[in-house]
C-alpha cells in the first residue's frame, strides 16, 4: 500500500458512502484508478466489509458492559459451547479471549439494568464460569472504528 491507498482507507473508514469521485479528487486521481484501487483493496482483504453505523442513543442502547469471565475448562469443547451461546447473544457485540487474570472480555449495549440481568443470565446458562464480573461505562472517552493505517 501506497500513500494513496492509505489515504483512500483513510477517507472510507471516516465515511464509506463518500463518492469515488471526491475521494478521487482528494487523493489527486481521477475517478476510473480510484475505483480500481478501491476494489483492489477489497480484493485483498484491506477492506474487510462495509457497514453502516448505528447510534446507540438512537436505538436506546443508553448501557454498555463489560464482562470479564474467568473459567477453570480451557478445553476446546468448552471454547465451543460458549462462543455458540455468545453469537446467541445479540447484545453481545465484541467478545475477546484474553491473557492474564481474565479469561474473556465481553462488550454488552443493552436498553438498562434490567435488560443487562435478562442478558446476564442467557450468559451464565451459556457455559460454566468460575468467576463473572461486569462492569459498567460511565462515559465514552474515545470511540471510532477508524483503524490507524500507518502500519503497512
Amino acid at each position: 500500500m501506497d500513500f494513496v491507498d492509505k489515504e483512500i482507507l483513510r477517507i472510507l473508514q471516516r465515511d464509506s458512502s463518500t463518492p469515488v469521485s471526491e475521494i478521487a479528487e482528494a487523493v489527486g486521481l481521477s475517478a476510473t484508478p480510484c475505483w480500481r484501487r478501491i476494489k483492489k483493496l477489497e480484493e485483498d482483504g484491506v477492506i474487510a466489509r462495509r457497514v453502516a453505523l448505528a447510534d446507540m442513543e438512537a436505538l436506546g442502547l443508553s448501557l454498555t458492559a463489560f464482562i470479564s469471565v474467568k473459567t477453570a475448562q480451557h478445553n476446546e469443547a468448552w471454547l465451543k459451547k460458549f462462543s455458540e451461546g455468545i453469537r446467541l447473544i445479540p447484545e453481545v457485540v465484541e467478545a475477546h479471549r484474553m491473557s492474564g487474570e481474565t479469561d474473556y472480555l465481553m462488550k454488552v449495549v443493552v436498553p438498562d439494568m434490567a435488560h443487562f440481568d435478562r442478558v446476564y443470565k442467557r450468559l451464565i446458562s451459556a457455559a460454566e464460569f468460575s468467576d463473572v464480573t461486569s462492569t459498567f461505562s460511565m462515559e465514552v472517552l474515545k470511540q471510532t472504528t477508524e483503524l490507524p493505517v500507518d502500519y503497512v
